[in-house]
């Protein structure tokens, strides 16, 4: 899977020139599904997050961009559909558009819901992830950002990168999210890490981790 991290989607001509090129041909001629499912997670959340997501209403561009065509993956609702129909559905999907909201939620659901498992069969499908839909795929999210609490506890995510996002950096509203912040939350992660801002995106293929930005961000790490 290529996989498209993203901090508020698709927020700028940088961003969205990779994601044509993880594509292999225009937006236009590709099938979305959209996963809104963390939407819902969140202590803040309400039904029209979701909405907004899945109409392209929403702050961070994803659906909006002019699919080809665009369907809903609803994550909760899988367990009662029979999983050959969802699971044809992912495999004809050029791309996942994942929304943010709370990533243990979202952790949770990709698990019990079997998409996690499927994941690694799909080499040629571009994952973009929002926010929570991106940190998700890493190792653990760090304390400050949990808000759901799994059954097991704990603030351990997919682990399909190896590295954490600290999301939202300097965002006006995440007064919260400062670099001082981050580097106190990158600290006690102990692991690689990057912060990023809403300019900010994450390339992944094949292991190989390109930063694309027109705004800010930062390496915690070795060799930061």
């Amino acid at each position: 899977m290529k996989l498209l991290l993203t901090d508020s989607g698709v927020k700028n001509a940088s961003i969205q020139e990779v994601l044509v090129g993880l594509l292999g041909k225009p937006i236009a001629e590709c099938s979305a599904l959209c996963i809104p499912t963390a939407g819902y997670g969140a202590p803040d959340a309400d039904p029209g997050g979701p909405w907004r997501f899945i109409s392209g209403r929403s702050a961070g561009p994803m659906t909006g961009l002019g699919w080809k065509s665009v369907g809903v993956l609803e994550l909760t609702a899988l367990p009662s559909i029979e999983e050959a129909r969802w699971v044809s559905w992912v495999r004809e999907a050029d791309v996942l558009l994942v929304n943010g909201g709370d990533a243990l939620y979202l952790g949770h659901w990709m698990r019990e819901s079997g998409l996690a498992g499927l994941l690694p069969s799909l080499p040629d499908t571009v994952y973009v992830g929002l926010s929570a839909g991106s940190m998700v795929m890493t190792p653990r999210i760090g304390e400050e950002f949990v808000g759901w609490r799994p059954p097991a506890g704990g603030d351990g995510t997919l682990g399909v990168v190896d590295f954490s996002i600290f999301p939202h950096l300097d965002h006006p509203a995440c007064p919260e999210n400062t670099m001082a912040r981050a580097e106190r939350w990158a600290a006690r992660i102990a692991g690689p890490a990057y912060a990023m801002d809403e300019q900010t995106a994450i390339k992944v293929v094949d292991g190989a981790v390109e930063v694309v930005s027109e705004g800010r961000w930062r390496y915690f790490g070795p060799t930061s």
